[in-house]
């Protein structure tokens, strides 16, 4: 008997940086932090409330982007 069954990876595709289009869910400011949870919603935080809920997001947390860097690194283009 033949079988017809697709190939299967358990790759994952990597995580899009964030963009200005990515929100905080608290407060609706640019998002700097993805956090990919367990249960395989995502939640997204400016820098401020990254670093008031960070020790906990960290622990329930699969995954956590963590683009915080960006504040500090001048734009191309931009006279630092």
């Amino acid at each position: 008997m033949e079988r017809n069954e697709a190939d299967v990876t358990t790759a994952v595709a990597p995580t899009p940086a964030l963009t200005a289009a990515d929100r905080c869910d608290r407060c609706g400011a640019q998002a700097y932090l993805r956090v990919e949870l367990q249960s395989g919603g995502e939640l997204l935080f400016c820098a401020h409330h990254a670093r008031e809920h960070g020790d906990k997001l960290r622990q329930v947390a699969v995954t956590v982007v963590d683009e915080t860097h960006k504040l500090s690194t001048p734009a191309p283009g931009s006279q630092a």
